[in-house]
């Protein structure tokens, strides 16, 4: 950790808080007004930790200041919390502060609910990512002050961390506050793993230190053999724990096995002679050319700019980093040198903030947004292009199909294949850094709604859900006419013809709705003859139950069977075809069930059997072994539970995989269900489907 938020994690009382922001930045008249209204409205107030709350704002303010030594900022994380937290509302801001400072303190203001906070956050970031600044300097006093807390908001506290604001670091450039933040949550959210990285660092970190001195000392003899003295500055840096922990378990190696635990940094005046120092670099070493990386002529969205490459020394591997002292401070600082700088960086040029406007939904649903958000908001990204030439940022797995989404929206829906580095792939394929994608597309939009689940971004999982959701309302307006016709087939086969085709998509999803409509059209009949009066009489509706799927019909109903072509679970939405006496289930959105809905196939209504059946979700961690989800779904399956969805790890050489699992289970009991699972796996999350929302 930076060794000035190590000295923040100390101080505990106002005054060590008012000398430390004053040591940091110059406290003129109107950041001392602002500084004194902060001690006023917090009086009398505290933190969990005993202490005085006005401390906390002053340490914001003063994080802030070191990262963005601007007047405003400072002044604004001075007033972050009186809002909310005190009798002061935002007139009062106005009135002492102007409207600078309130625009600020009012995106940071909470509200309602947390979903609602965050969309009113990052639309008053747009345009202006001061508040998000800010709030990231608030979140990280807070991380490091979490041991106050219990146990179970600590890791509440650091998931939210690691999903949300440890990312936005990462989009703004800022890598003090994102590797601080990951390795915060990291602590509280995986102890163990921790505990097990700082243990190897503290032991070895001497004899690597060793080893990596004699390779420093060797490089700077090479450089300076070519006249590189004063203008270059040599350091090392130490890979932080957490990305530490996500490399082995990518990797699915040891600590020690971890080829940049180390690296040396070489910092230079000019772009130029990063390229003179890489030459020199690879001519007295070996390169590992697969691992070489230029992020200086294609730079990170975030503004990152820096030369990798990897090298053998002395039979060991080492890798070094080569950047200008520009490229520094923006690696280091990212949109907040702007401000640190006194204006010497220009965000709009230096950093890519499009993403802001990405973020931005028309829907009013906050849970939505919130989880959309998260979604997109990603740490690790990798960096594909197009055949032009043209870079594209997507989230480390994310595949071919997330690619033509990036694009364009209608270039996913009618996508049928990917060319990944001049092989055609299926649209699945994960990319890799550096691959270069095209999509062949076809004449029709094509809705693929199993695959809402595989893709990564959040504009390909809406713009499928609205495809699909297209389709839907298709197939519910003939389901409902299919099944009209087939109640009526003995009768007239084509009975629905007269009914308007809007009318019948409630029908599969109401049984009482399917009744009535069915006295509708009999009263109808009625009117016409007394044969027909006859006829009408032996309509029947029966209800027959079927494993755990209710049919109702007016014809006999003797067996169920699931179709083999798209596999429906329990919990799926399904559509029944009348075979004879047999009800055959498929998938409602399995293709060919769409054909045989369009056929005009005979159709029943089906529903699953509920009652007694209770919704769990939970993400479990289990050794990449052989047969360890077989083992487990073998278990549940003991307990008679349904699986209704799992994703499974997606890096074969990981040591733990994480594995997500939504099942249902005739217990409605979590504790009991939570000790069933654990017998089989590490639970890192688990709560019932009702209570999903409740955890946000």
């Amino acid at each position: 950790m930076d060794s000035f938020l190590i000295d923040i994690k100390n101080i505990k009382n106002v005054n060590d808080a008012i000398n430390k922001l004053k040591s940091i930045t110059q406290v003129d008249l109107s950041i001392d007004k602002a500084l004194h209204f902060c001690i006023k409205a917090h009086k009398n107030q505290f933190r969990k930790s005993g202490e005085p709350y006005a401390v906390h704002p002053i340490l914001v303010a003063t994080i802030t200041a070191y990262f963005a030594d601007d007047k405003n900022m400072i002044i604004s994380a001075l007033l972050h919390d009186v809002v909310e937290d005190t009798i002061v509302c935002l007139n009062d801001i106005q009135e002492q502060f102007g409207e600078d400072i309130t625009h600020i303190v009012g995106g940071l203001t909470k509200i309602s609910s947390q979903a609602l906070t965050f969309r009113k956050m990052l639309e008053a970031s747009i345009g202006d990512v001061r508040v998000l600044i800010v709030k990231l300097c608030d979140r990280v006093h807070n991380m490091l002050t979490l041991e106050a807390l219990n146990n179970i908001k600590q890791k509440k506290i650091s998931e939210e961390t690691l999903k949300i604001y440890a990312p936005i670091a990462h989009r703004l450039g800022i890598s003090i506050i994102k590797n601080t933040l990951e390795d915060l949550a990291f602590y509280y959210l995986y102890p163990q793993e921790y505990q097990e990285i700082d243990n190897y660092i503290k032991n070895y970190q001497q004899k690597i230190q060793l080893n990596f001195n004699h390779f420093v000392s060797q490089t700077k003899d090479n450089l300076q053999k070519i006249g590189y003295i004063n203008n270059i500055k040599i350091s090392s840096r130490i890979k932080h724990y957490y990305s530490i922990y996500l490399k082995m378990q990518r990797k699915g190696i040891s600590i020690d096995e971890v080829l940049d635990l180390q690296a040396i940094r070489i910092i230079v005046d000019n772009e130029l002679d990063c390229y003179k120092i890489l030459g020199v670099i690879h001519t007295n070493y070996k390169p590992l050319i697969a691992r070489f990386k230029d992020y200086i002529a294609i730079p990170k969205e975030n503004g990152y700019k820096t030369i990798h490459t990897t090298v053998f020394y002395d039979s060991k591997i080492y890798e070094v980093q080569i950047r200008t002292f520009d490229m520094h401070n923006i690696a280091q600082y990212g949109v907040a040198a702007h401000w640190k700088y006194k204006n010497e960086y220009d965000i709009s040029k230096d950093i890519n903030l499009d993403w802001l406007n990405t973020l931005k939904s028309n829907s009013d649903d906050a849970e939505e947004f919130y989880n959309d958000a998260k979604q997109d908001l990603y740490s690790e990204d990798i960096v594909v292009y197009s055949p032009k030439g043209d870079t594209f940022t997507l989230p480390r797995g994310a595949t071919a199909y997330d690619f033509a989404y990036k694009i364009h929206t209608d270039l996913g829906n009618r996508a049928i294949l990917s060319t990944i580095n001049k092989i055609k792939k299926p649209l699945l394929t994960q990319l890799k850094s550096g691959d270069v994608v095209s999509i062949e597309i076809g004449k029709y939009q094509i809705p693929r709604c199993s695959w809402i689940d595989i893709v990564m971004t959040s504009k390909a999982k809406k713009s499928i859900k609205h495809l699909c959701s297209q389709r839907l309302n298709i197939i519910d307006e003939l389901t409902g006419r299919n099944i009209v016709n087939t109640i009526f087939s003995r009768f007239d086969n084509t009975i629905a013809n007269q009914i308007d085709i809007h009318q019948f998509k409630k029908i599969p999803y109401s049984l009482d709705y399917v009744k009535n409509m069915k006295k509708v059209i009999e009263k109808q009949i009625r009117k016409n003859s007394l044969l027909n009066r006859m006829k009408v009489q032996n309509l029947k509706f029966k209800t027959y139950i079927l494993e755990n799927v209710e049919i109702n019909s007016n014809f006999a109903i003797n067996t169920l069977q699931f179709d083999h072509c798209c596999h429906p679970k329990f919990g799926d939405d399904i559509v029944a075809f009348k075979e004879n006496k047999t009800a055959i289930i498929h998938h409602k959105l399995c293709d060919n069930a769409y054909k045989k809905i369009k056929e005009n196939t005979p159709m029943l209504f089906c529903q699953w059997i509920k009652d007694k059946f209770y919704t769990y979700k939970m993400v479990i961690s289990l050794p990449n072994t052989r047969g360890e989800i077989a083992r487990l779904l073998t278990h549940l399956a003991s307990y008679e539970a349904t699986i209704l969805f799992i994703e499974y790890g997606k890096d074969k050489y990981a040591q733990n995989q994480y594995c997500a699992i939504d099942f249902e289970i005739n217990n409605k009991n979590q504790d009991e269900v939570r000790k069933i699972i654990e017998q089989k796996a590490k639970v890192i999350e688990f709560y019932g489907a009702l209570d999903a929302y409740k955890l946000k």
